[in-house]
């Protein structure tokens, strides 16, 4: 039993929600927007967005709810309503999105310092590969000392990095041109459905990449003085990053035209805040997003950390991963999560769009866990025994599944290159435990189709067909 004073407040549980959500994506939001979207079609992108991540965020407080003794984190739904490999493999898949997002992290971090370091301007150059790599282990050392004094200090990186987002939304207010906002509302031709949709859809990723986290107190539920308070602090959380997003994206398009600011550097709000007010807006901004990635990655780390440890307890990952060291803090699970992030840092040397890239494959990744809760509240509770969590668990299926089209085939292809590996270590898990499963026919199903889709992004990758 865990000290009641090593346990984790509403306050600091609400500061894990908003310190995972407002990371590196909130600072280049805009200009990841303006690459596909026009004002009009990014509010629809955005009420569609909000409709679906308000649903999911009361799913997992209603779930956290009516299941609290599913603690081991969203993984933990998918195994109590579809069995243990879709259990496993949503586990797998948010570990996967959690790692991945650390290494989208290291690249925008070390383009900020880039700004004032030449050294490390674009992120991507080895010196960028040593300094995230620093980065990466203080923080690794840091969550060593035990995930109480980690959730500390993210709660003061949380409180730090909304000061420069407010003054930024405080002073574009009085910047934003209608005129501006409203000229190419819908973009050449004007508004025609297939064109809409079109651009509705090329915000999916985006937007999905900077609500990640709104499960973040969930995962650590396990850790939460109150079980209440882990759904408290999840809608708390969510409502509050939305409005941020909406004002942030919305005033950018009103001081500055499609065009321009999908032609700016990362990070895009600190260039955006430069032609209001000078330079001394974009040194604001570029410390502010280095302190908010740091918390955010820490964030994470705590997460990616937490999944394994957790899922390894539950009997889902293999017993290693179940280590804890004298801190309490998830030590071998640690060390495997940040290795990986460490061996995927070399891909920054390979890619000119690594930010871009491992965001979409972390937002893809996730898209499976995220499905399986919203189909677990469907499955759970019926339309005659609550019909407004019934028709919510509806609301958020279907947006989780709109997201997948909209996420893409080559992403989709990608994301099963990552999960099918996944099966052999379900099958040793299981073997490690002794545990005895007769597969059923749809967990077989559902392996062929991993492997497949595997065999055909990979053969697509090296064809050229599948360009990242």
């Amino acid at each position: 039993m865990m000290n009641e004073t090593k346990q984790l407040g509403l306050f600091a549980l609400i500061a894990l929600v908003v310190g995972s959500m407002i990371g590196s994506g909130a600072f280049n939001m805009a200009g990841d927007i303006a690459l596909g979207a026009n004002a009009g079609a990014m509010l629809i992108g955005w009420v569609i967005t909000g409709i679906g991540i308000i649903a999911l965020g009361l799913v997992f407080q209603n779930l956290s709810i009516k299941k609290p003794d599913l603690d081991s984190g969203i993984y933990s739904y998918a195994k109590e309503g579809f069995g243990p490999f879709l259990g496993f493999s949503s586990a797998w898949g948010y570990w996967l999105s959690a790692w991945l997002g650390n290494i989208a992290y290291a690249t925008l971090v070390m383009s900020s310092i880039g700004y004032f370091i030449p050294t490390f301007e674009g992120g991507q150059n080895v010196a960028s590969i040593i300094g995230a790599s620093v980065l990466l282990w203080l923080v690794h050392f840091l969550v060593l000392q035990g995930v109480h004094s980690a959730a500390f200090i993210n709660t003061v990186t949380t409180i730090c990095k909304i000061i420069p987002i407010f003054l930024f939304i405080l002073i574009t207010i009085f910047f934003f041109n209608i005129d501006k906002f409203t000229f190419d509302f819908w973009g050449s031709g004007g508004f025609s459905w297939s064109n809409v949709a079109s651009q509705v859809k090329s915000t999916m990723l985006v937007t999905l990449w900077v609500f990640i986290g709104v499960e973040g107190a969930v995962v650590m539920s396990a850790r939460a003085k109150s079980k209440t308070d882990v759904g408290k602090a999840t809608v708390i959380g969510l409502v509050s990053v939305l409005l941020i997003y909406v004002l942030i994206t919305v005033l950018s398009m009103g001081v500055m035209t499609r065009e321009e600011l999908a032609a700016l550097p990362t990070p895009t709000m600190a260039y955006v805040f430069e032609s209001v007010v000078g330079k001394w807006g974009a040194v604001l901004i570029n410390l502010g997003l280095i302190i908010s990635i740091m918390g955010a990655w820490l964030s994470w780390t705590l997460f990616a950390a937490e999944l394994p440890y957790a899922a390894a307890k539950d009997k889902v990952f293999p017993k290693w991963l179940a280590k804890e060291n004298k801190n309490k803090a998830p030590s071998n699970s640690l060390w495997l999560t940040n290795g990986l992030v460490q061996v995927f840092l070399i891909t920054l040397l390979f890619t000119d769009k690594a930010y871009n890239f491992m965001f979409s494959l972390a937002s893809s990744a996730i898209l499976i866990p995220y499905m399986l809760s919203a189909f677990y509240q469907v499955k759970l509770i019926s339309f005659k025994e609550d019909k407004k969590q019934f028709i919510i668990g509806i609301i958020a299926s279907i947006y989780t599944v709109w997201l997948v089209y909209a996420a893409g085939l080559s992403y989709l292809l990608l994301t099963m290159l990552l999960y099918a590996p996944g099966i052999i270590i379900y099958k040793y898990t299981l073997k490690d435990y002794g545990i005895t499963h007769k597969d059923s026919k749809f967990e077989i199903a559902l392996m062929v189709i991993f492997v497949i889709l595997a065999i055909v992004a990979l053969v697509g990758i090296l064809t050229g067909k599948i360009d990242f």
